[in-house]
């Protein structure tokens, strides 16, 4: 079927034994449904068929019979036609904050409800007590990268035609990112930040800095003290299919949204 979609997620790429170097990718229907779209090789997309956050696009999908998540869909091919980019963050509120969570004791009991498995969501924290990292490994499993050497090699990925020739991989970021904040409940949370937003800004950063400590602290000041003071922030949150059942919390945040508050607004 053909699905218009608002893009609203793009994940940090990850290596998939599967189908290569891919990037999750969400956003909003026509319908105000959120929808997940993978497998997605993002980085190796033709120009033309290349979208940013925060833009429309058409794209040929499929219900993803093998993941139980209701929002989890595929591409039947990545002939995507790119349309308008809605640069007004007014225009974005209108479409990303249809329906808002601010009790996250509730959307972890709706994910975790087998008649709904919700498993994207709008959020907004009662409060942001700390955005802070932790290391991690600094590059990419090495079987899991000789495998998806051999996959490339083999050109298994008949479905995407729309891709161009062999690229080189993605740096792997050596931290997780996480917030640290309320919800209405006053209950304290730790999620982990995927977004690829953020680990753009660190390797952006790092390269000019040449320092990995003054890095992270560029990349606090934005997230941390720069979203504080002038930006009303939001949560995109999404569950991993793997820990969806398994963890007492299966979300993570896929994404921030981080609309100008108003008073800022109202100087325009």
């Amino acid at each position: 079927m053909l699905m218009k979609i608002f893009v609203t997620v793009k994940t940090y790429p990850n290596l998939s034994i599967s189908y290569d170097e891919l990037v999750c990718i969400a956003g909003i229907n026509e319908e105000g449904k959120w929808i997940r779209l993978y497998p997605i090789p993002f980085r190796k997309l033709v120009d033309d068929k290349k979208f940013s956050k925060y833009q429309w696009i058409e794209i040929n999908v499929r219900k993803n019979l093998k993941d139980f998540r209701p929002e989890s869909y595929r591409p039947i091919d990545l002939n995507i036609k790119t349309l308008e980019k809605v640069n007004d963050w007014t225009l974005r509120k209108k479409i990303c904050l249809q329906e808002v969570y601010t009790n996250l004791k509730i959307l972890i009991s709706e994910a975790k409800n087998p008649s709904i498995h919700k498993s994207l969501a709008t959020f907004k924290p009662l409060e942001i007590l700390d955005f802070y990292w932790e290391e991690d490994e600094r590059e990419w499993n090495l079987e899991k990268l000789k495998k998806l050497i051999q996959k490339r090699k083999q050109l298994e990925l008949k479905m995407f035609s729309y891709l161009k020739e062999d690229i080189s991989l993605v740096r792997k970021v050596p931290y997780k990112f996480k917030y640290k904040f309320k919800d209405e409940n006053g209950v304290i949370y730790n999620l982990e930040v995927v977004d690829w937003e953020l680990g753009q800004l660190y390797w952006k950063c790092y390269d000019k800095l040449k320092d990995e400590n003054k890095a992270l602290e560029k990349v606090r000041e934005k997230y941390f003290d720069n979203f504080i003071k002038n930006r009303d922030l939001y949560f995109f949150l999404g569950t991993t299919k793997k820990y969806h059942k398994r963890s007492k919390n299966p979300f993570i945040i896929v994404g921030v949204f981080y609309p100008p508050k108003e008073k800022c607004l109202n100087l325009f």
